[in-house]
């Protein structure tokens, strides 16, 4: 049975869209996913599913959410090649002046049109970059991501798609769940 990840975007920050990983972890099953297992309170999921379908696994999760809690929330699924697809596409990695406490990732529905890179060169403080690659833009932020104007809601704007952000050690820590789940 495959291995997925959903992260969530909006819930438990700023005391807004409260679930507690208890919760959410039952609603999962509920759905019936096996293998449920919870990464930090910022709605990080692992699991197993018969269904391969991630957009399907994402509509599946965002209408039991709602059902659930009535809040509306974002979800998005990766597999977990899609999953190491991103973390091996880093460019951040191997450039050796780039802290990697400094380093996120934002995550989104679709794959942004070129415009979104005019627009996040036009807003980046000075000291940060950024790369856009498929569905993944990684970000380098300097004087920290609550800083950045390069922000998740910003970029959502800028590329007109839904979307969520990880730092990178988020990201590396739940591709160990996956990759432990799969051994």
């Amino acid at each position: 049975m495959p291995i997925f990840i959903s992260i969530l975007r909006g819930i438990n920050v700023s005391g807004q869209k409260l679930i507690k990983m208890e919760t959410l972890k039952e609603l999962y099953e509920n759905i019936g996913f096996q293998n449920v297992q919870t990464y930090i309170q910022s709605g990080n999921v692992v699991f197993r599913s018969e269904n391969s379908d991630p957009v399907s696994l994402e509509k599946m999760i965002s209408e039991q959410i709602l059902k659930s809690t009535g809040f509306e929330v974002p979800v998005f699924v990766l597999d977990v090649a899609d999953l190491k697809e991103i973390i091996n596409n880093n460019p951040f990695l191997t450039a050796p002046a780039k802290e990697i406490s400094h380093l996120h990732v934002t995550i989104l529905s679709a794959v942004p049109d070129d415009v979104i890179a005019e627009k996040m060169n036009a807003k980046k403080s000075p000291g940060e970059d950024f790369s856009s690659i498929g569905r993944a833009i990684y970000l380098y932020c300097p004087n920290g991501y609550g800083r950045t104007n390069l922000h998740n809601n910003f970029i959502e704007k800028a590329g007109k798609v839904p979307a969520t952000t990880r730092n990178w050690k988020t990201i590396l820590e739940i591709f160990n769940i996956a990759e432990k789940l799969e051994s």
